[in-house]
């Protein structure tokens, strides 16, 4: 039975139309998470719920302790995320409005700890891995996501490198322009280390970023924060809608499997 974790980010500080049935406060031997973590109720499901900034948002995505927001979920026995990301458009294939659920990533961040490997772990909670990092995203939840999308004809990019930056700052021009040479099409803040942390952990992950604006240099307009609220609060209902049916996707195949799991046992 698989256990579900979302990861809200920026615009989804609670999920809409779940009911909190437990509020969880953790500690990890990497301090505390970004907040409580919520079990929600959801028709026939329940899954954890943790706001990345937290509530309110107040954590700047170079300040977040990401190392320990996944330890805590895994304490939980969390098997599966799906991480909720707003990013910025780099090329055609993310314009604004669009959800994109990216392939791949290249980190560009800096000072973040990024690893449960490290001497000074006196706890020895895990020992010094090198994890096959080629693809950063499971694909099979990026399938599952991208098949509930296409039900739901929600506007989605298959694929895609997010190129993960320190912030808070909006990025530059130059960099931007850097970015693209690279082979990046989106751009964002808290992708990394959080792929990488999960992935230590062997928990399946897989990020719903929301285009909320074209990035620098791709608009004669200046960016503004309220021109991306504005994209945030009309496309996270998009979001919401491909959760919602992702996880009673979830629901309906562990239940199935649960059947034949029972029917096998029973001849």
């Amino acid at each position: 039975m698989r256990v579900v974790a979302v990861i809200g980010g920026t615009g989804l500080n609670q999920f809409p139309n779940a009911n909190a049935v437990e509020t969880i406060e953790l500690s990890t031997p990497y301090g505390t998470p970004s907040g409580q973590i919520q079990k929600m109720a959801h028709k026939d499901t329940t899954f954890y719920f943790l706001a990345r900034h937290g509530q309110p948002h107040s954590l700047p995505p170079h300040q977040i302790n990401y190392r320990a927001n996944i330890h805590a979920l895994h304490q939980l026995g969390v098997t599966d995320i799906f991480a909720v990301n707003a990013v910025g458009g780099i090329t055609e294939n993310a314009p604004t409005g669009q959800l994109c659920i990216p392939d791949q990533l290249i980190d560009y961040t800096w000072g973040r700890e990024h690893t449960f490997s490290q001497q000074d772990n006196s706890n020895d909670l895990l020992s010094i891995q090198h994890i096959d990092f080629s693809q950063p995203f499971t694909e099979s939840l990026r399938e599952l996501l991208l098949d509930q999308g296409h039900h739901l004809n929600l506007p989605m990019t298959d694929g895609g490198t997010y190129a993960v930056t320190q912030g808070p700052r909006l990025e530059t021009a130059a960099e931007i322009t850097k970015y693209e040479r690279d082979g990046c099409d989106i751009v964002g803040m808290t992708a990394m280390p959080e792929a990488a942390l999960a992935r230590e952990l062997d928990i399946r992950y897989a990020s719903i970023c929301l285009s909320v604006n074209p990035a620098a240099g791709k608009s004669e307009v200046e960016i503004t924060m309220d021109d991306i609220r504005a994209v945030i609060n009309k496309g996270i209902n998009q979001v919401t809608e491909l959760l919602d049916a992702t996880l009673e996707a979830i629901a309906t195949q562990d239940s199935e499997a649960a059947q034949e799991r029972e029917g096998a046992q029973a001849q």
